[in-house]
């Protein structure tokens, strides 16, 4: 009886491997498909541990330069060697995404300016939209180098061309650069136009997220917290406060995974900003400062800084609108007594501001 089974089960294991006489071309065109269209880390990890041969294939330079971007959403509390030498295989077979996360990661959490630049630069290469808004911002600020080193004309152009790819904050700041003459010639009209082509891709981009979308516990607190703000101060809420000149209640677009990364890096590691550097105001952003008063502050109430005005006037719809006090009514506190902690706020004023957009 005992002979008889071991028979079948030696006659079962010696069936061939039907994975095993798939061609190569289908599985590698099967695992494009599947590491483009992953949504988080782990799926590309279990297509790596399933088999040596998918392993062999997954890490074959043809698949790495298909990966999507969630496939690096990777935690900042989770960042390793081995990760970095993953985003570097990715680089190296000339992944966009890649070439965009690692040079933010390196440009402003590792301060490997440099380095960073040089992947975001070539990305942007790549036409990759983030990368070349990315390096915008870095032109509008001078970041990583002084005040001197600021080449707004530079900025511009580079918005520009992330602009012409449909990126909705470089749309923004563009926007904002021609109203204000800031490294280009006035012209309100022209930058009124970017602006409300700027919120109707927004407005297009969370109507089709709304097919999918379902809120979280987190956004519902926001809401309500957004609400009690409003009922305190007497302000009434109308409409999505992301959307800057649609009323549509309508979800927040999804932030970038590195924007995530950076958030979460800085926040975790408080001790990676020297004294007097502040992360952007924007929640979604993440960018830090790389100097002191980098980044232009709110003219009415100093206690917000920003790396753009794309980034101030969304977080302005966000939050900010119900939380902003003018300086004099700071003013007013340190006449009756107050700390020298609001005094400090006061001070910025004496920096470098930005205006509040309506």
């Amino acid at each position: 009886m005992v002979t008889a089974q071991r028979k079948r089960l030696r006659k079962i294991s010696e069936k061939p491997d039907l994975f095993d006489q798939l061609p190569d071309d289908l599985v590698l065109c099967i695992l494009f498909k599947l590491c483009s269209s992953a949504s988080c880390p782990s799926d590309f990890i279990n297509i790596l541990i399933t088999c040596k041969r998918l392993k062999q294939f997954a890490l074959d330079p043809l698949v790495l330069s298909k990966v999507g971007v969630k496939t690096f959403a990777v935690k900042a509390e989770r960042w390793s060697d081995s990760a970095h030498q993953f985003l570097k295989q990715c680089v190296n077979a000339g992944n966009r995404e890649a070439l965009y996360t690692l040079g933010m990661i390196r440009f402003y959490c590792l301060q490997n300016r440099g380095s960073g630049a040089s992947l975001m630069a070539k990305a942007a290469i790549k036409s990759h939209a983030s990368a070349l808004y990315s390096l915008a911002v870095i032109q509008f600020n001078g970041s990583g180098g002084s005040k001197s080193d600021k080449n707004l004309r530079a900025g511009v152009a580079l918005c520009a061309r992330a602009a012409v790819l449909g990126h909705i904050d470089a749309l923004r700041e563009l926007g904002h650069c021609l109203q204000d003459g800031y490294g280009v010639p006035q012209d309100i009209v022209q930058g009124r136009r970017f602006l409300v082509q700027a919120n109707a891709k927004e407005l297009a981009l969370s109507l089709r997220s709304m097919l999918t979308w379902k809120p979280q516990q987190q956004h519902v607190d926001e809401q309500q917290n957004l609400h009690y703000a409003c009922s305190i101060m007497g302000t009434a809420i109308t409409g999505c406060p992301l959307l800057s000149d649609f009323g549509c209640n309508v979800p927040a677009r999804e932030v970038h995974p590195v924007n995530e990364f950076l958030k979460e890096w800085f926040e975790s590691r408080p001790g990676m900003l020297d004294h007097g550097l502040r992360l952007c105001s924007h929640s979604g952003c993440g960018r830090p400062e790389t100097r002191p008063r980098e980044f232009r502050r709110c003219s009415v109430c100093g206690t917000v800084n920003y790396c753009s005005r794309g980034c101030q006037a969304l977080d302005w719809k966000l939050r900010h609108k119900v939380e902003c006090v003018p300086m004099e009514q700071w003013q007013g506190v340190l006449e009756d007594g107050g700390d020298n902690g609001i005094g400090g706020m006061v001070e910025i004023e004496e920096g470098e501001d930005v205006a509040l957009v309506e």
